[in-house]
């Protein structure tokens, strides 16, 4: 080979060479996250992309599901619930690193309707949400697992209205499965998150309930025992960070620290 086609060759090598090395720089972290954050997190995903080149692979389902999934193995760096029990119950079978887990987001419940002219309504114990149905389904997440089918289900028992609309509940496998029901009309009535409602424009908020009428609505988020490598540890302290709260609280979401 000619010394002029020599150098060029390994000059070319060299490229390529250090081209096929920055690439394997790039590293991935997986998030198992509740459905109700997917609209933020998929935002504050593509920032993190951006700003590192690394990758972040997103699975978003109801806590409970996700939590089974982590407890079988499942292959995930950070998990961010939308009940502090399922956390517990992983922290408990040693499955996240304690010294990590913090309360991240808060949120609240609301009463959506699919017809954006239904009226306002204060959800209260005089609430004949039964006769508001007429006749249709209340879509709800899980009541006995998915957290926001939990807390529905918890201020709708406070306030002394479960027993009467029960047998009109439809449950969903998540929340965003409850909301997809009221905004496609194959429910009138559905109680989800505040965050859910502002994702959704097929939907309108008619009431929120009390506070106090459930127990309070915390997300904790932790990195997983099982996590791999430097990158899983740095997307958690960027969802802690000021871009990441900016996102999340465009969707609706309280930041712990307001």
């Amino acid at each position: 080979m000619p010394p002029r086609a020599s150098l060029r060759f390994a000059f070319q090598s060299l490229v390529l060479a250090g081209g096929i090395a920055s690439v394997a720089q790039a590293d991935t972290v997986t998030v198992f996250a509740a459905a109700s954050t997917r609209n933020a997190l998929e935002e504050i995903a593509a920032a993190y992309e951006a700003n590192t080149g690394d990758e972040v692979v997103m699975s978003f389902a109801g806590s409970s599901s996700l939590a089974r999934q982590i407890e079988a193995g499942a292959p995930a760096d950070i998990f961010l619930s939308a009940n502090p029990g399922w956390m517990d119950e992983l922290e408990d079978k040693s499955l996240i690193v304690p010294e990590t887990r913090s309360d991240l987001l808060t949120n609240s419940i609301v009463l959506v309707a699919h017809d954006a002219q239904a009226p306002k309504v204060e959800i209260g114990a005089g609430l004949d949400l039964s006769a508001m149905l007429a006749g249709g389904h209340l879509s709800m997440a899980m009541v006995d697992s998915v957290p926001a089918g939990l807390y529905g289900k918890a201020a709708l028992t406070s306030l002394g209205l479960w027993d009467s609309v029960e047998p009109q509940v439809a449950q969903a496998a998540n929340v965003r499965a409850a909301l997809a029901y009221v905004a496609t009309g194959e429910a009138p009535l559905g109680i989800v998150y505040a965050t859910d409602a502002v994702a959704e424009p097929g939907v309108a908020v008619v009431g929120t309930f009390p506070a106090d009428s459930h127990p309070s609505i915390v997300y904790p988020v932790a990195l997983l025992a099982a996590a791999q490598g430097a990158t899983a540890a740095d997307f958690l302290t960027f969802l802690q960070g000021p871009e990441a709260r900016a996102a999340f609280e465009r969707q609706g979401f309280g930041v712990t620290g307001d």
